[in-house]
């Protein structure tokens, strides 16, 4: 059995993470990173820690549904002792994901921004369609619960890469993520990426290609933080025999 840690096991994720690890029968729920009080019931035999160094020599594979702060400990960490890594973290500083770049070369990272097969197919299609209509206008939309911290989204920022490079752009040079005033016509290559905050939505993007005399939209909803929960589970037991390298969900997918 593939012994799993979780990292932000007392998050919005933590509860579905650590059910389905105790449900998988490939897995084993070894070690629990916490920061303050555990609320979801688990076995005796589950290490609760708070130190990063520990939860890596208990685990075979861990699992981070975190904090920026929280990854970078666990990347520093890990670093001193080489782990496969699965995180899925968002709104790290850039020397935050350089971090995750440097990690990879000493052991397996997968990141993603979003763990659902169905972005992992959105992301593909973003970039044939920006590929293909080059004339239309690209405008994507996030919406997420009123507790989202970040903004905008990783999965919403992800998408617009995609989409930029579709187009041979960099999206730090092109993207904006709000208007107000007289900000005069929209440029031919700018791609927005907007956030919208409320109420329990667990996730929803649109990814819009607007033309003269017609628009298509792609849209993926998450109606259940299962689906991110699962692709975790499926990528933990991915990458714990991989050689070291960054991969994404899209690789455990096999798309």
């Amino acid at each position: 059995m593939i012994k799993v840690g979780i990292v932000g096991s007392t998050g919005r994720m933590g509860e579905h993470l650590i059910n389905n690890v105790l449900q998988d029968e490939a897995l084993e729920l070894s070690a629990l990173h916490v920061f303050d009080e555990l609320k979801t019931a688990v076995p005796e035999s589950v290490l609760i820690t708070n130190s990063m160094k520990v939860l890596l020599e208990n685990s075979d594979v861990v699992i981070d549904f975190s904090a920026p702060v929280a990854t970078q400990d666990l990347c520093e960490n890990a670093l001193k002792n080489p782990t496969p890594l699965v995180i899925a973290t968002t709104g790290f500083t850039p020397h935050q994901q350089n971090l995750l770049v440097e990690v990879s070369k000493e052991m397996p990272l997968l990141y993603s921004s979003n763990m659902s097969a169905g972005i992992a197919i959105l992301k593909q299609l973003v970039e044939q369609v920006s590929a293909t209509l080059k004339d239309f206008d690209i405008e994507i939309v996030e919406q997420h619960h009123r507790h989202k911290v970040d903004a905008p989204s990783g999965t919403a920022l992800t998408l617009g890469e995609f989409a930029a490079k579709g187009r041979g752009l960099d999206l730090d040079k092109v993207r904006i993520s709000g208007r107000d005033g007289q900000i005069g016509a929209r440029t031919k290559d700018e791609i927005a990426v907007m956030a919208l905050r409320g109420g329990d939505i667990v996730g929803r993007h649109t990814v819009g290609f607007y033309n003269d005399g017609e628009f298509l939209e792609l849209n993926h909803t998450a109606t259940s933080r299962e689906t991110f929960s699962k692709g975790a589970i499926l990528a933990s037991k991915w990458i714990a025999d991989k050689e070291s390298g960054f991969y994404t969900i899209n690789d455990a997918l096999g798309i």
